[in-house]
Order: C-alpha cells, then structure tokens, then sequence
C-alpha cells in the first residue's frame, strides 16, 4: 500500500448484536473490504459476552490489520443497566484495539449519521442506503449492525480526510476553494 492508502475499522457495540466494517483507501476511492455481525444474545452471562467481544475484535484486528478503529459511542438512555452494560462492550472493544496499539476515535451516533446521510436523525435503514450508494455494494446486509459498523469507519475517513487537508464543506466561493486547494485544481 502506498503511504496515503490505508484500513479502517468501524465498530458498533452492542449487547446482544455487534456489527463491525472494513474499509480500505486508495487514494480518495472507498471499498469495502468486509463487514458482519458477533452474535451475543444466545451466551449465557454479561460476562461470557465481554469475552467474546474481545476475542472477535482482536480476531479482527490480526486478521485485516488495519491502520486506524472507529467506535460508535453508546448513546443515552434512560435504562441505567443497558447504558452499564454498552459502556462495558465499548471499553471491551477498545481494549483490544488498544492492545495492538492501532489509534481509535470514538464518534456520537449522531456525528455518524450526519457523515453518511447529511442528517443527524436519519433512520439506520437511511445510512445503509446511503453506504450502499458511496461504497457501491449490491445488498444491504441482514443486520444493520453491519451496515452501522460500516459507517464509522465511512465517518471516521471523512473526518480524519477533512482534517488532513481533504474535501472541506466550507468553501465559500470557488476562489475560497481553489486557494485552498492548489494541487486539486491542477
């Protein structure tokens, strides 16, 4: 891979379902390179969950290597047990992550959305329609887990592309953007 190419992981923590993505970047150009569920609900305890989150997580990581993670953040609820118990399949996450010492931003649902979609409140249906279209894949999968998953990674290289001198919104005329983009207008 050449210096600006690279892999990011997406991860969405759940308790009974946790969905993750795979994109690479070659250049500006996003694709998918897997995505997919870890089923929780039929273990036994909280804790055999933990467990299976960070073996699947650590699996991942080994097995694609990617360069960067990003990590939906639980939302909140009014059940304190849940917010408990998805905090705990977050950090869990993170941790195997951060064992292999790869660099992890965590991103608001919200912030997620709005990356994908250019809304805020769009339903998780929207987002996989939307990823659909940027990541030009052919089915949506079952789970939207997945699709969730996929579109933090898709929010994380928007981000991380804005903050590296990438696409800016914020132009304000096509001078603004060719003055600050000179190597793009060649």
């Amino acid at each position: 891979m050449s210096k600006v190419d690279k892999i990011i992981l997406g991860l969405d923590p759940g308790t009974n379902v946790m969905g993750y993505g795979l994109i690479q970047i070659k250049g500006s150009k996003l694709s998918v390179i897997s995505t997919g569920v870890i089923h929780l609900q039929k273990l036994e305890n909280h804790e055999l969950k933990l467990k299976r989150i960070f073996e699947k997580v650590r699996f991942l990581v080994d097995e694609y290597l990617p360069d960067e993670v990003a990590i939906e953040a639980p939302f909140f609820g009014k059940n304190v047990q849940s917010m408990l118990k998805l905090g705990r399949a977050q950090g869990v996450a993170m941790a195997a992550v951060l064992m292999r010492d790869l660099p992890i931003t965590e991103y608001a649902p919200r912030k997620i959305k709005q990356a994908v979609t250019g809304s805020g409140n769009a339903s998780k249906e929207q987002v996989a329609h939307m990823l659909k279209t940027i990541l030009n894949f052919k089915e949506i999968p079952k789970y939207l887990d997945a699709t969730d998953g996929l579109a933090a990674a898709v929010c994380h290289y928007y981000q991380t592309n804005r903050m590296e001198g990438g696409s800016d919104k914020s132009y304000s005329s096509w001078e603004s953007f060719v003055k600050k983009n000179p190597k793009r207008t060649k």
